[in-house]
């Protein structure tokens, strides 16, 4: 079926919803350079525009290790208070920008204590920068939710410790956890005692997986660790011939849980070899419940309206297309069922029903 071209501003316009986005790989490049020059950091250049093509051209080689180095330069702007909540609220303010209306912000708050901070204020910080934005969005008549995932770094021994603090601001806009970083050789059953804690105090969480690693990842990720949800996931058609699934890939298909996939990323760190060939079309044709994500708005040069229209240029994907995968998205958020109902019913639905 050929997809009729569908404009930018339409796409722009299309309510969204993004489960697998950080917040350290999506500042602005400007922001990036100001909190730089107050803190003595010395970055690749100064100039705004130069510093995001450096990023993106950083990022696409193909190599995942070097795609996460990438972050060094946002990270280290990223340890005040003042970094934190400005980062924070332009964070929301951006996604409000395009159209989002539900998004999930993960980021390791470990990373994040060369300045000062304790593992808890982070947290309260990012939290406080979140709701501002959100408070201004809302005043500018694009109310946007936002709730945050905790990261632990699965090549550090800090996991637990992350996952403690999932445990104790799951009332504060903490709405659950994820490990992170250099996925081979570091695999999610390396922290089982992090992820039986969060079940027993019931915070869900999702697991990096299927990215730099393959079927071993995701099935410990699934089948050993508990996960809700996997964090790219691109590899499990390791699993499927001929349109034949098998075991690991039917539990995740009939078990609807979620593939968080992000298709520009999955090009830079060579889990993708194209936008047209994609998993994320395979598997959604096959009945998977995939949605569609930005990963990293900075690092990739991306935004979900750029998402969606690579979709619809290169691999034919409709509205119709879209729909499903945002409705995946919010079905699939770490929200209370009656919330999530609501935001399809209210929002998403109807945002949709505008454009067909």
């Amino acid at each position: 079926m050929t997809a009729p071209r569908v404009d930018t501003d339409t796409l722009r316009r299309l309510p969204k919803a993004v489960l697998h986005d950080h917040l350290d790989g999506g500042l602005r490049p400007a922001t990036v350079v100001e909190l730089a020059a107050e803190a003595g950091h010395t970055l690749p250049t100064t100039d705004p525009d130069e510093l995001a093509a450096w990023y993106v051209e950083a990022a696409t080689s193909g190599d995942l290790v070097r795609y996460i180095a990438t972050f060094e330069h946002t990270l280290a702007v990223m340890q005040t208070r003042e970094g934190l909540l400005r980062t924070a609220e332009e964070y929301v303010l951006d996604l409000a920008a395009d159209g989002v209306v539900y998004g999930e912000v993960r980021y390791a708050p470990e990373l994040m204590l060369n300045g000062g901070l304790t593992l808890s204020e982070v947290v309260e910080t990012v939290q406080e920068g979140l709701a501002a934005g959100m408070a201004r969005a809302a005043a500018a008549g694009t109310p946007v939710r936002v709730g945050t995932l905790l990261c632990g770094m699965r090549m550090f021994d800090r996991v637990r410790e992350a996952a403690d603090l999932a445990v104790a601001f799951r009332d504060a806009g903490v709405v659950g956890f994820d490990i992170a970083g250099a996925e081979d050789g570091f695999p999610p059953a390396d922290h089982l005692a992090a992820f039986e804690h969060l079940r027993r105090e019931s915070v869900p969480f999702t697991i990096h997986a299927g990215e730099a690693h393959g079927l071993p990842s995701i099935h410990q990720a699934v089948q050993v660790c508990g996960a809700q949800r996997i964090g790219h996931g691109v590899r499990l058609t390791e699993d499927i011939v001929d349109g034949k699934l098998g075991r690991l890939a039917g539990w995740i298909r009939d078990r609807r849980i979620a593939l968080e996939m992000c298709p520009t990323s999955n090009l830079q760190t060579g889990a993708a070899d194209s936008i047209a060939t994609h998993p994320i079309t395979a598997l959604r044709d096959l009945g998977f419940r995939v949605t569609l994500n930005t990963d990293n708005r900075l690092v990739s040069g991306t935004t979900m309206t750029r998402e969606m229209s690579l979709l619809v240029e290169e691999a034919g994907w409709t509205v119709e297309d879209l729909r499903t995968v945002t409705v995946n998205a919010v079905k699939s958020a770490f929200l209370p069922f009656d919330e999530r109902r609501a935001l399809i019913e209210d929002v998403v639905l109807p945002g949709y029903s505008a454009a067909l």
